[in-house]
């Protein structure tokens, strides 16, 4: 074989494997990137969970057990809306159960639970800063700018869910659990670990529930859900709402459930608005590539 031509394949096979080599350490370099990216998650988590576990009084007095108490806001706010509008059931004025301890190390895990679970909550917007600085990069310069305000609106609707459930879902749900009897001769009493995942699954479940418009954002981009779908099972949705609120709530009550379900129905109204939003942007830019597609070929 020619030295020439043996130079040729040996110079083609090396530069194979040179960009073989490359992918490979660029694959391992975002490996390592994300790595950074969860180990600062993993280290903000633990500067919020050491505080909320610093704080053990006030945690427990004013945050976890603040919904077993009578005087909690919206127990409060539901004795003067009965006392206005002469609703007498509407008003909690006691609840009948016990919170018990059954375990010799029970008090100190449920402190260190609900120390991460407060950690992971108050570490969230922060999680998804880093999740956003590690996407970026793929990212084209137009969508960097439409995602941009993506992590407050992530993190407000989060928030703003967890607050629902706080002061709303959760109170309701203890009322009605906590003082539901099937024989006056038995007695409630509920273990901490069951009073605490009662109130993180229902905070937490709302938090994530809120994210429903940012879900239907992504959604919307990808061409699975569009404005006119949302809009034709707009009735569905409110049925599944309904049964939502009626699952959560284990109250009958109907204003009950209405005050549950009323956030939902606004949730979704937005979602529409923001499929919409999509809709329009994606038929501008087709137009204006239609447009310059034209006006390449004259």
């Amino acid at each position: 074989m020619p030295n020439s031509r043996r130079d040729t394949l040996v110079s083609k096979y090396l530069n194979k494997d040179k960009h073989t080599i490359e992918a490979e350490m660029s694959f391992f370099d975002h490996l390592e990137e994300l790595r950074w990216h969860i180990i600062r998650s993993v280290i903000a988590i633990s500067v919020f969970t050491g505080i909320a576990f610093s704080y053990k009084e006030f945690v427990f007095d004013n945050i976890i057990l603040g919904p077993k108490n009578t005087d909690f806001w919206t127990y409060r706010m539901m004795c003067h809306l009965a006392a206005k509008y002469n609703l007498e059931d509407f008003c909690v004025s006691k609840i009948n159960f016990v919170i018990m301890n059954t375990e010799l190390s029970g008090q100190f895990m449920i402190h260190l639970n609900s120390s991460i679970m407060l950690g992971i909550a108050l570490a969230f917007p922060y999680f998804i800063w880093e999740l956003w600085r590690f996407i970026r990069p793929a990212l084209k310069s137009a969508e960097r700018r439409y995602a941009s305000g993506l992590i407050f609106f992530i993190s407000l609707l989060f928030f703003l869910g967890m607050l629902f459930g706080y002061f709303i879902i959760v109170p309701l749900t203890i009322v009605f659990l906590g003082s539901y009897t099937v024989s006056t001769e038995i007695i409630n009493q509920i273990s901490l670990d069951s009073y605490l995942s009662t109130l993180g699954i229902l905070s937490i479940g709302c938090g994530i529930t809120f994210e429903m418009p940012i879900v239907i954002y992504f959604l919307s981009k990808l061409g699975f859900v569009t404005p006119k779908l949302l809009r034709s099972s707009r009735r569905y949705a409110v049925v599944i709402i309904l049964l939502i609120a009626a699952f959560i709530t284990p109250s009958p009550d109907m204003m009950t459930q209405t005050i549950v379900a009323l956030p939902l129905f606004i949730l979704y109204e937005i979602s529409i608005f923001v499929s919409a939003g999509v809709a329009k942007n994606k038929a501008r830019k087709e137009a204006l590539e239609e447009e310059e597609y034209s006006n390449d070929r004259k």
